[in-house]
């Protein structure tokens, strides 16, 4: 008789922390403000990959027309609106953390390889680095509710 009850405690557990894995895979979804407050960023899921765009900017005092992508190394880029550019891409849910993507710096014109952590609720660490990662430069976004 134990063993029915066992069987059954087993699946019950193993059934819910699958549940509990995919909620905390898709934790990051959502609105979340860059660590100036200058922007939105809107981050999505597309089968197994997240990816995040510019939903908002603020503008400077004065500032006039939209903003565009004047930073980027390939000129034909230059003038194409940041307004719903993807600038996060190719995450991978690993083990607590998002993996193996990458972010587009609109300041700067480059891309960085990307790794996301989520600390709490609303708090996200966004790291940048070149080849390895623990070289590189992580910044913090605020969820947005």
């Amino acid at each position: 008789m134990k063993t029915p009850i066992a069987l059954f405690l087993s699946l019950f557990f193993l059934g819910t922390s699958q549940i509990v894995r995919a909620q905390n895979q898709d934790a990051i979804l959502g609105t979340w403000w860059n660590t100036e407050k200058s922007a939105k960023i809107e981050i999505i899921k597309n089968d197994d990959v997240y990816l995040g765009k510019i939903i908002f900017l603020t503008r400077e005092e004065n500032g006039e027309g939209p903003f565009l992508d004047t930073e980027n190394s390939d000129p034909d880029l230059r003038d194409r609106p940041l307004m719903g550019l993807s600038i996060l891409s190719g995450l991978k849910y690993n083990k607590g953390a998002w993996e193996d993507g990458e972010i587009y710096d609109p300041e700067s014109g480059k891309t960085y390889s990307c790794e996301v952590k989520l600390e709490g609720e609303d708090k996200l660490k966004v790291k940048g680095y070149i080849g390895v990662s623990w070289v590189g430069r992580t910044v913090e976004w605020t969820r947005i509710k």
